[in-house]
Formats: C-alpha cells, structure tokens, sequence
C-alpha cells in the first residue's frame, strides 16, 4: 500500500513507532539502515522524545486527539543536510471501526531551506518562521487572495514571490506594483496603460501592469498607501475583474492572482476611514503575518551564512562569536534589510576572514561595543585575552566542539590547537 504513494510515507502506532516505509521515503532521506520499529521523532528529528515535547508540533498527536487528517510543517534531517518538510498524518482504522495505526505522508517544501545553503528561497528554522511558512504553503496552491502583514524589511516581496512559484500561475509573470506615492493618473495609467493621445506625452498605445500579469500573478505591495480616491477603481477592477485603458472605452479581461502587503494596520485604517471596508475585506482572505527579525533571532547565524554567500569576496568570511552575540543584541527596526546592509558595509571594512563588533558597529558607536564587560579591566596583551575568551567560551558552551569552532568563527582543526595550548599555559 505504501508503494503506491509517491511521496514518502510511513505507517506508524499511536505511541511513534515505526511499522512500515515506502522506499521513496528511504531514498529522500537516506534512510538505508533499518528503520522499522523505530520511532518516527527519532529518525527524522534526532530526537530523544516526542516533537511536542520538544518545542514542535506533532502532527501524530493532533490527528490522535482530533481522530481525523492533521498536517504540519517541519525540519527533518536528510543527506543534504536539514530541510522543511509538510508532513500529513491521517488515522487508519479496521475493518470494525477502531484505530489502527496512522500513516504519515512527508513532501519535502521548495519554499526555503533551513540552512545557509538556499540561493534565492527563504531561510530559517525558527517557529516563527515556520508558522508563517506552512501558511504561505497553505495557500500558495490556491486562487486566494493573500494579505502579507509585516513591518518594512521583513521579505514581503520574497514572499509574495514564493507564493506565486507555489501556484499554478508559476509559468505566468510575477509583476509587483509599488503602491507608495502614485498619483491618480501615475496610478491608472500603469495599472491600466493607456490609448494613445490619452494625455500629454502618450505617443503610443501602452498596456499596463494589469494586463502584463495575465495568466500570473500581481503583487501590490504597500496597498494601504493608496489614497480613498484610487481606493475604488482597484475595488471595482477587483469585483469585476474588468478595466479600461485611460482615454479608452473598451472594456478589458483581467486575469490575474493578488498578492497585497502592507506594514499599516489596515483594520485601524478602516476604523478610521482611511480605507475602504469593502477593499479590506476584498483582499484580507488569507492574511499572513511576517515575524520581525527580533521575533526569529535564533535566525541569525543561519541568515548571516546566507547572506554572505551572496556578496562577491564575502564567502569566506565569517563572524566572530563577539560579531554574532552584538547582532543578538540589536532591535533591528529595519529587520533582514537592516541586517544585509550591516554584514555588507562589515565586509568592505574586514580586511581578514573573520568579522568582529568593530566592524558591524555603525561609526560612533564602536565605543558602545569595546565597552561594557571589559570597560574596568586593565589592559593586557591580545594573546592574554584571546586565552581568557576561549576558557570562558568552553566553559559556558553545552554543545560540541565542532559547534563552538563555527560560533567562534575558525576551523575545528585550529580550535583543538587552541585548546591544546590553553591547558599547556
């Protein structure tokens, strides 16, 4: 029965076990060594317990409580290292009504990757970040409207985009249409496009942004700048799904999916009368919330990873513990573009591989960064507080030393000299 999906899939007790699994499922993550009788938190997670004892969602435990389909989003281990994985668990029973066992369907997500290794998608791992991906998988599929809700900086147009290659519009275009400052006329005239002679300077018939996303996808991004007058002709476009081109009388199909976003609190602005009601709810089908940077710090390392894959001379370079644990400590109000345009200006400023707070900290605040801990100490030699850093670091860090080499920034090769020296000193 199981061969016959061509997902991954596995047939599991009520209390985790492992009855049976396809191969597609030994295959897609390497799980050549026998796996039968095994726990499923164990092979996919590396986990001692239960997903829900460990901070995660369990799907098995929903769909046991429930007795009907439960599905969840998750980071499973694979060859290729972590990735996401939308994992479907639905209860089986016998020929007399009673529950079974529960089989568990598994498609890795090509939304984002948990790691530093995604070239364009998403990246993180985060609950944060997790909650809002099993939304946006939700409902890239369908003909829905989506409301991407999140402060500037957060990706919306990366994530408008995911959800456009997830649909069935992929092979259309993907055209996004900044909403922030258009005037009336600016507005229907790249919206709509325009008949020749419609206005001063219109030399030429031209089609609009409406009609170059026909058969795809129309991204409005920032819809809660457009002002009450503009308001209603995209209602209307919306309802009817119909336009004319400015200084045109015929009328023209549209055939498009919406994606808006907004960093507005657009239901305030309808109680104020800011917005129309009817548009909100025009376009407020499916919302997703963005989480803030401050909101998914745990991020951060693999973020920084990423983003210096994508500078030219920046892929070999890396924070400092130092580096990393000043960024933990940052509010940024500018979120992922706050935090690209820090590790970039750090780059041009690191001479070396290795980057410290000195370089990521904006000018006049470098004494913000040597201060603090070491402000009332004396000064002593650099070989003397590297030696002191390094017992400090092995005495508060609970992971393996291969860990706290890639925290600190240097090979685990050079982390065991270190350590080897320390204790011969």
């Amino acid at each position: 029965m199981l061969e016959a999906f061509d997902a991954p899939a596995v047939l599991l007790t009520p209390d985790y076990r492992i009855l049976a699994a396809n191969e597609t499922y030994r295959q897609t993550f390497g799980y050549s060594e026998q796996v039968i009788g095994r726990t499923c938190h164990e092979v996919s997670h590396g986990l001692d317990r239960p997903c829900d004892e460990a901070d995660e969602s369990c799907p098995l435990r929903e769909a046991r409580s429930a007795v009907e389909p439960r599905r969840v989003l998750h980071v499973h281990h694979t060859p290729a290292g972590d990735e996401h994985v939308d994992v479907e668990v639905r209860p089986v029973f016998d020929g007399e009504g009673r529950l079974s066992c529960f089989l568990e369907l598994m498609r890795p997500s090509r939304f984002a990757l948990p790691t530093g290794m995604a070239a364009l998608g998403m990246v993180g791992r985060s609950a944060a970040f997790n909650r809002m991906l099993e939304l946006v998988r939700r409902v890239a599929p369908s003909e829905t409207t989506a409301l991407l809700l999140g402060e500037s900086g957060t990706g919306k147009e990366l994530v408008a985009r995911a959800i456009h290659d997830g649909s069935r519009r992929s092979s259309g275009a993907f055209v996004a249409v900044e909403c922030s400052g258009l005037t009336e006329t600016l507005f229907e005239s790249e919206l709509f496009g325009h008949e020749r002679g419609a206005f001063t300077g219109a030399l030429a018939r031209r089609e609009g942004l409406v009609a170059a996303a026909r058969g795809g996808t129309l991204f409005l991004d920032e819809i809660g700048d457009i002002p009450p007058s503009l308001q209603v002709k995209l209602l209307r476009l919306l309802e009817t799904r119909m336009y004319r081109r400015v200084g045109g009388t015929e009328p023209q199909q549209a055939d498009f999916r919406l994606v808006c976003a907004t960093h507005r609190d657009l239901s305030a602005m309808v109680a104020a009368g800011e917005f129309r009601a009817d548009l909100y709810y025009r376009i407020a089908t499916f919302p997703i919330p963005l989480p803030a940077l401050r909101e998914r710090l745990e991020d951060l390392p693999l973020l920084v990873g990423h983003l210096l894959g994508r500078y030219p001379g920046c892929k070999d370079k890396h924070l400092t513990a130092a580096a990393l644990a000043w960024l933990e400590e940052q509010s940024f109000p500018g979120n992922i573009r706050e935090l690209r345009n820090l590790l970039e200006r750090a780059c041009l400023l690191c001479d070396g591989d290795l980057i410290g707070p000195r370089h990521l900290a904006p000018p006049g605040h470098l004494s913000e960064v040597i201060g603090g801990a070491f402000a009332d100490e004396p000064l002593v030699s650099l070989a003397e507080a590297e030696r002191r850093y390094l017992a400090s670091a092995l005495e508060r860090w609970g992971g393996d030393r291969r860990e706290l080499a890639a925290r600190l920034g240097i090979s685990e090769r050079t982390l065991f000299r270190k350590i080897r020296e320390l204790r011969e000193s």
